[in-house]
């Protein structure tokens, strides 16, 4: 089964496949897919699309999606939890047992779902210059509160039986541009970003899977973003010891030049295991399918890790937990 993968993750346009979409990802074989609001209606349906794609590929491949709580959150009411913007549980009391708290009840809706992997939780540090696109999505404006906070969510939503995706390695905290839209420039000294934002995913580094962050760290590489950096790529390998499954944040997004499909080649030549593409186009996808390498030997032993560590959730009184949740928040 391995052996067949393609190194990328898709999305699909709709509530449910086409034949198209069905016949394209039985061919192509993607190591796994993601999911956005435009899929998603109501659990039962959730649970069609899941197995739909999972019937596709003939096997249960991992799904995923952004479910972070606040802002973004492609899952709300009334079917699903809902969550202040996590900087907001930071500040609290209890903090620690807050994002365990909320961890889990991110990964009882998604696993019931049938979603069994989350981008979540964050590693970037909330500074003075951080865009307001990512600003009240960390979990902290200090390293400890961050790596406390991050280790919590994570070991709440493995309670649940959901897989987390660390991003944005090596750290997206001094992006004052959106790199969905522009490609953000930190002139911080790589001396600094060692004791700071790198030790972040540094003490996060046996999390299996993690997403590159689309910036360009001046004193490491002043010309490529770490998605595209073969030195970026060689200190999330080497410095921040990262050796779980790596994947770009999505290929599409502003920050990056040049056509798809030389995007994603990129990307592959400097050491990313796996491409993501969220959009669900279809002709975009064939593209990169049709550039896609066989994934390394490297790619294939941390897919199969994987695999293997993917987590099975805890039984629990879920209502409870919600209730002690909604009373930590209301002291």
């Amino acid at each position: 089964m391995a052996l067949t993968l393609s190194p990328l993750i898709f999305g699909c346009e709709g509530i449910s496949l086409t034949a198209s979409e069905r016949a394209f990802f039985s061919d192509s074989q993607p190591f796994g897919f993601i999911l956005f609001a435009r899929n998603l209606e109501h659990p039962a349906q959730v649970q069609a699309i899941c197995a739909d794609l999972r019937a596709a590929v003939g096997w249960h491949a991992p799904i995923m999606i952004d479910q972070e709580g606040g802002r973004v959150s492609r899952m709300g009411a009334p079917h699903w939890y809902e969550f202040l913007p996590a900087l907001e549980h930071a500040a609290q009391a209890n903090s620690e047992r807050l994002f365990w708290l909320r961890g889990r009840l991110i990964a009882e809706n998604l696993y019931s779902s049938g979603i069994d992997a989350n981008c979540a939780p964050l590693g970037d540090i909330a500074g003075p210059d951080t865009h307001e696109v990512l600003q009240n999505r960390c979990y902290g404006s200090d390293k400890e509160s961050v790596i406390i906070h991050a280790r919590a969510l994570e070991a709440g939503m493995r309670h649940g039986g959901v897989a987390s995706v660390l991003k944005h390695i090596p750290g997206h905290g001094r992006a004052s541009l959106d790199s969905h839209l522009a490609l953000p420039l930190v002139a911080a000294h790589h001396a600094d970003l060692r004791t700071t934002d790198f030790d972040v995913f540094r003490r996060l580094n046996d999390i299996g899977m993690g997403m590159t962050a689309h910036l360009v760290f001046q004193d490491i590489d002043p010309i490529a973003p770490a998605t595209h950096s073969k030195p970026m790529i060689d200190v999330i390998r080497n410095e921040i010891g990262f050796d779980g499954l790596l994947m770009t944040d999505d290929i599409s997004m502003n920050a990056l030049q040049g056509h798809l499909a030389e995007r994603a080649q990129k990307a592959w030549a400097v050491g990313c295991d796996l491409v993501l593409h969220c959009n669900g186009n279809l002709q975009d996808m064939c593209s990169l399918a049709s550039v896609a390498p066989q994934p390394t030997a490297q790619t294939l032993r941390r897919i199969a890790q994987v695999i293997a560590n993917q987590p099975k959730p805890v039984p629990v009184d879920i209502q409870q937990l919600k209730e002690e949740f909604d009373a930590l928040m209301n002291e």
